[in-house]
């Protein structure tokens, strides 16, 4: 495979999986293109096209030729400068590796982040949220965060990858919204009742597992297992955490039981008011989930797969060794 049709692979798996649906893309895609339209010509020369075909922002080729053929990643949760030199020194020593795939974005793809956050008000509104409440509380956490990551130094790790001459990829919503179809099915099919049944069937999945031998599992930091679990939300995609007010709406939709990532002090104390059991997955082992979907699909192509930097590899493809 060419890095290319990595990154296009990539884009039509995280579109399969997204809660808006391959025709809710499909809308978000052609209204993309109304916009950029309506541009002045100034405004057009600083657009990023790949819009067009790719409606997450986060997700991007940052260095490197697309056109380079990939026998080897090596692919982790943080890539940061230390990552970067680390996998150059394997070269060094013989491995070959073709090119570095992230999590966690950076360069333009993190400069961006703010513009997948959109996703968390159609995920509000499957759990029965008002569509128009959702999208006044996730405009200002949209702003907080644009703000937020505004200050970062976006490019220091893809300047290292370029300066070594090294290809680097971020994929980070489509591997999250991987996780999210997943787990929301698992958890669909088990039908839990109460929340030590939730906690039980994340479990059950061996990212957790090992999350969980790790000091870093799932756990129930809201609530208590004999808890009736009531309608869950599921928290796995959407960039960043959404706003906090958003737990007083779901709490009134019905949403008994959260399943999510992570969660801020403030967040949880927003949670904690409003009567939700809360249940926090672990961010990393959360993160490898949809990450080893998208690498179960490299191998099968007969792409070699370095994990590091945090990622729990499990393969699912049982004629893989």
């Amino acid at each position: 495979m060419t890095i290319q049709q990595i990154y296009d692979l990539a884009i039509q798996m995280g579109i399969k999986a997204d809660p808006r649906g391959e025709g809710g893309i499909k809308d978000i895609l052609a209204q993309t293109k109304k916009e950029y339209n309506e541009l002045s010509e100034k405004e057009k020369k600083y657009y990023d096209k790949e819009n067009f075909v790719n409606p997450f922002s986060d997700s991007r080729i940052l260095n490197g030729d697309p056109k380079t053929k990939v026998s080897k990643v090596i692919t982790g949760i943080d890539i940061d400068t230390g990552e970067v030199v680390l996998t150059d020194r394997l070269n060094e020593k013989g491995e070959k590796i073709d090119l570095i795939i992230g999590h966690h974005p950076h360069g333009a793809a993190l400069a961006a982040l703010d513009e997948v956050m959109n996703v968390q008000v159609d995920l509000m509104e499957l759990v029965g949220v008002p569509v128009n409440v959702a999208e006044f509380l996730m405009e200002d956490r949209i702003g907080q965060v644009r703000r937020g990551v505004a200050p970062a130094n976006h490019f220091q790790s893809v300047d290292a990858a370029r300066l070594l001459g090294i290809p680097f990829m971020v994929i980070h919503t489509i591997w999250d919204n991987l996780g999210f179809n997943f787990l929301s099915k698992h958890l669909n099919n088990k039908k839990p009742k109460t929340v030590g049944d939730v906690l039980d069937a994340i479990e059950e999945i061996p990212e957790f597992t090992e999350g969980k031998m790790r000091k870093a599992g799932p756990k129930i930091t809201l609530g208590a297992r004999k808890n009736r679990a009531g309608k869950l939300a599921v928290g796995f995609t959407g960039g960043t955490s959404g706003s906090k007010e958003l737990y007083e709406k779901m709490a009134q939709s019905g949403v008994g039981t959260v399943v999510e990532m992570h969660m801020n002090e403030e967040h949880f104390k927003e949670a904690k008011k409003h009567h939700l059991n809360v249940i926090i997955s672990g961010h990393i082992a959360s993160d490898s989930l949809g990450a080893n979907l998208f690498l179960d699909e490299l191998e099968k192509r007969g792409i070699q797969v370095v994990p590091f930097s945090g990622l729990i590899r499990i393969k699912r493809n049982r004629k893989q060794k």
